[in-house]
């Protein structure tokens, strides 16, 4: 199959506008398009706006706005929805880190992973935004040949078919 990388994660957004101040203004993601969507692919009529904002390697990072659809903002748990992106340095996570709580945005943080260090921000959308630096042996500690990823993942199904859940 050939997939190389993502070339952008979507989510929904309630303002497109509020939405790029903190993703651009704070976080410094560049709004790089955005698609004034009228009409969908199967000719129903619509009014969406989908924005992209650019990561450091070329990839997006993307909202839709879509007033005449429904949708259930509520904010999420870190271990349910969230989007995590890297840093070059320990500095620079520190920085972000301080520059979140003065401004005043939900900011938790710094969480050793072993592999990585990461702060968490609340975005005006309710999303968990993750900022992570990689650790020395970050490449090692995510490599399955060596950290027993699928021994992991066996163990746990097993503890849930033990449990009858």
């Amino acid at each position: 199959m050939g997939i190389r990388a993502f070339h952008h994660v979507a989510y929904r957004c309630r303002d497109s506008e509020v939405t790029r101040r903190f993703y651009e203004d704070f976080l410094g993601l560049e709004l790089a398009g955005a698609l004034d969507i009228r009409t969908t692919q199967t000719g129903r009529q619509t009014k969406v706006l989908h924005t992209f904002f650019r990561l450091g390697d070329g990839t997006f990072l993307a909202f839709f706005e879509a007033p005449d659809r429904d949708f259930d903002f509520k904010d999420q748990h870190d271990f349910d929805l969230h989007v995590a992106m890297e840093v070059g340095s320990e500095e620079e996570l520190q920085r972000m880190l301080e520059r979140g709580r003065a401004l005043g945005i939900e900011t938790r943080g710094p969480s050793d992973h072993g592999a990585m260090r990461s702060i968490y921000f609340r975005d005006p959308n309710g999303y968990v935004a993750e900022l992570t630096v990689k650790k020395p042996g970050h490449d090692a500690a995510m490599d399955p040949r060596r950290n027993g990823a699928r021994a992991t993942l066996d163990r746990w199904q097993a503890e849930k078919a033990a449990a009858g859940r």
